[in-house]
């Protein structure tokens, strides 16, 4: 089982030729509204790779909480651990480029809610995987950590979006997974000498003692643990929407490890699922299928 503790939200998606800059009014071509936020993003990729899913968080009274929750509710998964609050279901407004680049803003509303006492109710067990992100209370976050460490279940900490957090966090999880911008951020915290991505990766590894992915767009993506470096390519695409993509990565990823694939067995899955995320616009009607993903897989191979 994994278990996820985070963010559901709205999105509102405009769409335009160029990102503004401050204080610029772009006009735009097109609005849609879809289902998002990291935890709910990363709870339904894991779910369309295989596993089976809980999810844990907080929604308004209002009528997007019923569109936040519709494509989740679709897959059948565990949803006795969303809680309804008195206030606006979270909302993220983006807007996105003709390059598929994107800016986004999030108003956290019933998100800022989410409290350790929601896993509690909820529930975690040994060998389950508890999947974290940075998109609720960062008190709520180091809770329900270490009431997962002390039920003996795996933690996976994507630290997205990037602020400031105590770096005792780090201490209670089994895998670390991080962006470009993700990683310079931890590296920093930690005032690490000027380091290469591949050389910041290794070095955080060995320093917490952990997993430590990221994800580095065309890239592809590399991971350090215990000694062991491995790297992965990304799909040669032109991107449509990149939206999702990362959480695409992280939920594939956290399915593979929990049913016991090798790291960079995961990771390769990951990458692929991730890419065709891109293909498609909006975070949650962009990730693919496992069937699709599986088939591509072998398609390279």
């Amino acid at each position: 089982m994994i278990v996820v503790f985070g963010s559901i939200n709205i999105d509102l998606i405009g769409h335009a030729p160029t990102l503004m800059r401050p204080g610029e009014t772009v006009l735009g071509s097109k609005l849609e509204l879809t289902p998002g936020g990291k935890g709910a993003n990363q709870a339904l990729a894991a779910s369309r790779a295989g596993a089976e899913v809980r999810m844990v968080g907080c929604v308004g009274s209002d009528d997007f909480a019923t569109q936040a929750l519709s494509l989740l509710r679709e897959t059948g998964m565990d949803l006795s651990g969303v809680r309804r609050m008195d206030r606006h279901t979270g909302t993220a407004l983006i807007i996105v480029d003709a390059s598929g680049e994107n800016m986004i803003t999030v108003l956290p509303g019933a998100n800022s809610r989410l409290t350790v006492t929601a896993l509690q109710r909820a529930g975690i067990e040994a060998n389950d995987w508890l999947l974290l992100q940075l998109e609720t209370p960062l008190d709520g976050v180091i809770a329900a950590a270490r009431l997962a460490r002390d039920q003996g279940a795996k933690i996976m900490l994507n630290v997205a979006p990037f602020m400031d957090f105590d770096p005792a966090l780090l201490a209670t999880i089994d895998v670390l997974v991080v962006n470009e911008t993700e990683l310079a951020g931890v590296l920093g915290m930690f005032d690490a000498p000027a380091l290469s991505d591949r050389d910041g990766v290794v070095w955080l590894a060995e320093k917490l003692e952990i997993a430590v992915v990221a994800t580095l767009g065309a890239r592809g993506s590399m991971a350090a643990d215990h000694g062991a470096v491995v790297s992965v390519d990304a799909l040669a695409i032109t991107p449509v929407d990149t939206v999702g993509a990362g959480d695409t990565f992280v939920g594939y990823l956290a399915a593979g490890l929990s049913e016991g694939l090798a790291l960079k067995a995961a990771m390769e899955r990951a990458s692929v699922a991730a890419g065709l995320a891109c293909l498609e616009r909006g975070a949650q009607p962009s990730i693919p299928e496992r069937g699709a993903v599986e088939a591509l897989l072998v398609a390279r191979q």
